[in-house]
């Protein structure tokens, strides 16, 4: 059997390098069945994924998560509950960040996922014009130093502001950003600065929703009504910003070729360029629990190493792309 690959976010958080991501449960990406959710959850630890990347505003993510762990301990079955991870992100509406508002926040995500410490708060903030950005990870901080948190985080923050919170003296772990052969942006700046600054970066977007497999390969241009998800309506717009469907075709092909050298899929080659990345701590994949499974594929990731032949046959397609720092900005600046 393939052995999964792991990182040391930190001296006392080592995640699994492809994290199950619970957007999904969320909605517009079909509807979730509870018990099936669970049973899915399950199968995924079992088999090696134990590290889950969530939100407090992912729909019933949080309680899902409360759920496992409290049929866990019930149960005794597969790894032990200190075996898993579990990220949340705070995505707070800006505004003023007392301690109580903080607090508040941080105990209801406490409440849902049935647990006394959180492994890594990921911290959002939607403007950058209101600085009070830095009273909340400040008061999170305090949080942190109180026990009710392990590791503080960050989600599409820009380099620009990453910078200004590590010089606040914020311990900052990890920044998740969208990175996948499409969108590059974190190669300019986000990813050397983090290398110099100790930072690691959990990579989203990287199989594009799905658009990068081969059930798009040689397909027409789909409309939007076929695009039956909010992650490929998403990504189908970073495809169209990137290069448009033709070049996109190139990109399936190439990596279609690269895929069946290595006897995997093509997105598992997508997926092990990202991991290859500098600064690049894992891929958080989509999980649309009960409705869909990718374990054995994910696997193959960890199977396969990418020669300096399998990156020049893609490089001669993504060199052909239109420069998406250029048109759309550092890190999370789509978002802002």
């Amino acid at each position: 059997m393939t052995t999964l690959e792991r990182f040391a976010l930190a001296p006392d958080l080592n995640v699994c390098r492809i994290l199950n991501g619970m957007w999904q449960v969320s909605g517009a990406h079909g509807r979730i069945d509870r018990e099936q959710a669970l049973a899915s959850m399950e199968a995924h630890i079992d088999a090696g994924f134990t590290t889950w990347d969530l939100a407090d505003h992912y729909g019933p993510a949080e309680d899902l998560v409360g759920e496992l762990r409290r049929r866990y301990v019930a149960t005794r079955r597969g790894p032990a509950l200190a075996d898993l991870q579990f990220f949340t992100k705070w995505v707070p509406r800006p505004g003023p960040m007392p301690l109580a508002v903080v607090e508040a926040a941080i105990a209801i995500s406490l409440r849902r996922m049935d647990i006394d410490t959180l492994d890594l708060l990921q911290f959002h903030w939607w403007d950058y014009a209101d600085p009070r950005y830095l009273d909340g990870l400040a008061r999170l901080h305090t949080l942190q130093e109180a026990g009710a948190i392990r590791h503080l985080a960050l989600t599409n923050f820009d380099t620009e502001h990453l910078a200004v919170i590590l010089d606040h003296g914020v311990p900052i772990v990890s920044n998740q950003v969208q990175f996948s052969l499409i969108d590059r942006r974190p190669e300019v700046r986000m990813a050397p600065f983090c290398r110099e600054r100790g930072v690691h970066l959990l990579a989203y977007g990287t199989v594009c929703g799905g658009l990068l497999s081969e059930r798009y390969l040689g397909q027409p241009e789909p409309r939007p009504s076929a695009l039956d998800t909010a992650s490929l309506q998403k990504y189908k717009r970073m495809v169209d910003a990137w290069g448009g469907w033709p070049l996109f075709q190139e990109l399936l092909a190439a990596l279609n070729d690269v895929a069946a050298r290595h006897a995997v899929r093509i997105a598992d080659v997508a997926v092990r360029w990202v991991l290859d990345r500098p600064a690049v701590a894992g891929a958080i994949l989509g999980r649309r629990l009960g409705l869909t499974d990718h374990r054995a594929d994910n696997a193959c990731v960890f199977a396969i190493r990418l020669d300096a032949a399998d990156r020049a046959s893609i490089e001669a397609v993504l060199v052909k792309s239109r420069n998406l720092f250029t048109r759309i900005g550092d890190c999370g600046d789509e978002y802002r």
